[in-house]
């Protein structure tokens, strides 16, 4: 990258959503080794209400899906529009302000959660004024893309600016549909949605918010960063066309899968399994396509360390979505439903795809916006097996304790009572949640070395920047 092309494009509004993403992928991961841990170890709450798992959760969950999660979105798709199309961001301002407001909310989660305001609705707990603060960045962000995207210098659109603004447009309608409620305070509303009703539309947009934002969204990332990094144009255009459309025809009916055996009308769980499995489809077609990009070139993962996190997070994402439409199944689903093996079914969703993904789109960022190479590519390699084993123990122990849960709540003696209470059930967990705590902790020494790195690799570039500027001037 040359100055005159760091000039022509604003990189500043990049790069602090890139280092900000780093900082939340630290946050977040901590406080899921804490909560883990409490779960091992309950005594860790220390009878503080601030600090239950409860509440602690949710601030979890907010941190990474949110502050790691859209930081990198609105990095990456800034960064994206402008280099696919050719021209500078359409207002400067607006992108300051997406990256003000979004700091903003994530920071009210994190003060509100853990005194116990919340709506309790899961990727949505937070009340009515930072719903609307979450509009209203959301919009001007998507605002600022949609009009990057009509002064560009081509006719054609690349694919990963559908998938960027397929999420952007669904995510609006999700959240908006999905909070409206009446406030009858500063910080306490009621859904405008009762009983089954209310979880049907909830679990619409829970799911919804996986489909579009945290795999549309990721998805418009593989489609750029791993043909970029690998040197190799995708695989297959005309795939890629298809993934698209077909992931946007099926995800928006998925959300009933998650309310398999409750009050919903049955043939609305039966609808929601039977897309889930046709949609194994469109998705291993995109993993497919993704890694088959790398055609003649796999000698390339020896050495390149960023490449290894993309082509990984593809494995883990053709693997989650096959995971996932094999427990909506009515079958499975009576086994796996509540039980810690969804737990491990959303975190090789979220750490093996969504994570890695995300963190080979930030080292290549980090090289190309410094113009620099990473402080320590050791380093990097070291962060991609910490990250690596970690998800690995983190999911196969959720997967065991899961399945040994659901067994144990069904299982009947000879006279039809309940061979376990569930007590019982819990005892047993006590090893794999210490399994658990020990994979999210190695994954979060893993975003610890990588924060180091980026942090030392900007202040290097930044020294020798101004260094030559002075030589330049003195000269």
């Amino acid at each position: 990258m040359n100055a005159k092309e760091h000039q022509y494009y604003n990189y500043d509004v990049v790069k602090y959503f890139s280092v900000s993403a780093c900082i939340y992928l630290v946050l977040g991961t901590a406080v899921g080794v804490w909560i883990a841990s409490e779960l091992a170890w309950p005594f860790l709450n220390f009878d503080i209400p601030y600090i239950t798992f409860g509440r602690l959760r949710p601030v979890h969950t907010n941190i990474v899906v949110y502050g790691f999660g859209g930081s990198v979105l609105m990095a990456t798709a800034y960064y994206v529009i402008q280099r696919t199309c050719g021209v500078r961001l359409w207002s400067d301002a607006m992108a300051w302000f997406t990256f003000w407001g979004w700091n903003l909310y994530v920071i009210g989660a994190m003060i509100t959660l853990p005194l116990g305001i919340t709506q309790g609705k899961e990727y949505a707990e937070l009340e009515w004024p930072l719903d609307i603060l979450l509009a209203v960045v959301w919009i001007a962000y998507t605002i600022n893309f949609i009009m990057t995207l009509s002064q560009r210098k081509s006719s054609h659109i690349y694919v990963a600016n559908w998938f960027f603004l397929a999420m952007m447009i669904m995510f609006t309608y999700l959240h908006v549909i999905n909070s409206l409620s009446i406030p009858v305070s500063m910080w306490k509303s009621y859904s405008i949605f009762a009983g089954v009703q209310d979880a049907m539309v909830q679990w619409w947009w829970g799911h919804n918010a996986i489909g579009f934002y945290l795999t549309a969204g990721f998805l418009g990332i593989m489609y750029y960063f791993v043909p970029k990094q690998a040197e190799r144009p995708i695989y297959s255009y005309r795939l890629s066309v298809i993934h698209f459309w077909a992931l946007i025809f099926g995800y928006v009916w998925l959300g009933a899968h998650h309310l398999q055996y409750t009050a919903l009308p049955d043939w609305t769980g039966s609808l929601g399994a039977a897309i889930s499995l046709a949609m194994i489809i469109p998705s291993w077609g995109g993993a497919l396509n993704g890694m088959f990009t790398l055609s003649g070139a796999w000698d390339k993962l020896r050495t390149d360390y960023i490449l290894r996190f993309l082509i990984v997070s593809l494995a883990f994402y053709a693997m989650s979505t096959f995971e996932g439409p094999v427990m909506a199944s009515k079958t499975v689903n009576a086994l796996s439903h509540y039980t810690d093996w969804t737990i491990g079914h959303v975190h090789s969703g979220a750490l093996g795809w969504v994570a890695m993904v995300s963190i080979g789109a930030l080292y290549h960022m980090v090289e190309r916006m410094w113009n620099t190479s990473m402080f320590s590519v050791q380093l990097v390699n070291v962060h991609f097996w910490l990250a690596t084993i970690g998800t690995a123990i983190y999911i196969t122990s959720m997967w065991v304790a899961g399945i040994m849960q659901g067994l144990m709540w069904r299982a009947y003696d000879d006279y039809g009572n309940l061979s376990y209470t569930f007590v019982e059930s819990v005892a047993q967990m006590h090893p794999y949640y210490i399994m658990r705590a020990m994979g999210g902790f190695i994954f979060f020494t893993g975003a610890v070395v990588m924060l180091i790195n980026v942090l030392a690799t900007i202040y290097i570039a930044n020294k020798k920047a101004s260094e030559t500027k002075i030589t330049l001037q003195t000269g």
